[in-house]
């Protein structure tokens, strides 16, 4: 890689720390230095490769911020300790692309970014939901090719979800704060499936309806189903909200779409491989009334064949946690995982993260996955 596309901040910092793709705002870079850190940054757009990655950790490296389009499995984290390192941060909450056991077992802890990311992420799985029930992408796509020719009482006929049922998969953080979402803002009623109830959800959505009530209004009602199945042959628009490991890979394939409503609307801000996409291609040809809204792809950032040329498939390039405020979060935390180890500090490791985000931060380690099998100590045990 061209030396230009790497570029030294805080060069007399005595731990060198790699950031192999470029962040936004200012607070992490802060963060690094203010931890003593010479921070040496990959300005280039494009997914380095394991080698590139090696070539950058060098015979010396103390610490690295990845990213979840990177495969670190044993390889670089052998690398890693080699040249001494002793932090790794996966700039996402999730992290299928890495392999913490082989982490582990080289004795780094991995970091991640929770607590930024669930109302943006909801928020998004909002958009795609009413952008495909509406069918804004292809009103657009056809205005700007100049087809527009005046108002037609038959133009671009969506579905309206006021009242309707929504359906989630998935109801942790992001999937319950969609499902409120929908609920409070369109009066919809939830079925969701998870392994574990959500009680909180229940609980507020219950709530919600005994208001509606005393305002004369018709309640809201809210479903655990016992299987993903009971959620896709009742629900009107299902948003997928679960996590990637060998019983959700495509867990939507064939035989679930058969289940759906003809005029189902199928959203997806979790992983791609939780889809099937072929299936789903297949799907959204036969039945032209469906609709899906996309943000992840089975073979990022490839897409299976015929999937772009889907009118009713709406398609945005992996960008639900892309608003400010959140992708600066998430480099922050990030930063402050290795500055945290790199430092000696405990694992913070508690719900509410705000506080590494403004203001003094807490002299912990936001977020280390594998905290409990290094024996690193959680903040204030």
């Amino acid at each position: 890689m061209a030396p230009k596309e790497w570029e030294t901040h805080n060069p007399s910092g005595s731990k060198r720390v790699v950031v192999t793709k470029n962040l936004p705002g200012s607070r992490w870079l802060q963060t690094l230095i203010k931890a003593g850190c010479r921070v040496e940054l990959c300005t280039a757009t494009d997914v380095l490769s394991v080698a590139e990655i090696q070539a950058a950790i060098g015979a010396q490296c103390d610490g690295v911020l990845g990213q979840l389009t990177e495969d670190w499995g044993d390889e670089l984290f052998a690398a890693l300790k080699a040249a001494g390192g002793t932090a790794y941060s996966n700039v996402a909450v999730g992290y299928n692309n890495v392999d913490v056991a082989a982490a582990t077992k080289h004795g780094l802890p991995v970091g991640n970014t929770p607590g930024v990311l669930t109302e943006t992420t909801a928020q998004m799985a909002v958009t795609l939901t009413f952008a495909a029930a509406r069918r804004t992408g292809e009103a657009e796509r056809f205005l700007r090719a100049g087809k527009y020719k005046g108002w037609l009482m038959t133009l671009f006929l969506g579905e309206l979800l006021w009242h309707k049922t929504v359906g989630v998969i998935g109801a942790g953080r992001i999937g319950a704060t969609y499902a409120r979402m929908m609920v409070e803002g369109h009066k919809m009623n939830l079925i969701y499936h998870d392994i574990y109830p959500n009680k909180d959800l229940e609980e507020y959505i219950a709530a919600y309806a005994d208001f509606l009530k005393s305002r004369g209004e018709e309640p809201v009602s809210c479903k655990r189903a016992d299987t993903v199945e009971d959620v896709l042959r009742e629900a009107d628009c299902i948003s997928v909200h679960t996590v990637l490991d060998e019983s959700t890979h495509h867990l939507i394939n064939a035989t679930s779409l058969a289940l759906m409503k003809e005029n189902a609307i199928l959203v997806n801000t979790s992983r791609g491989p939780v889809v099937d996409e072929a299936a789903l291609v297949a799907h959204c040809r036969k039945h032209p009334n469906f609709r899906a809204g996309l943000d992840v792809f089975e073979d990022e950032p490839q897409m299976k064949p015929g999937l772009v040329e889907l009118d009713n498939v709406l398609i945005v390039p992996h960008i639900a946690s892309a608003t400010r405020w959140t992708r600066e979060g998430m480099a922050t935390l990030a930063a402050a995982n290795v500055a945290g180890v790199l430092s000696g500090y405990p694992a913070w490791n508690q719900p509410d993260i705000l506080s590494f985000l403004e203001g003094e931060s807490p002299k912990a380690a936001p977020s280390i996955v594998n905290a409990k099998e290094l024996g690193i100590p959680l903040f204030g045990d």
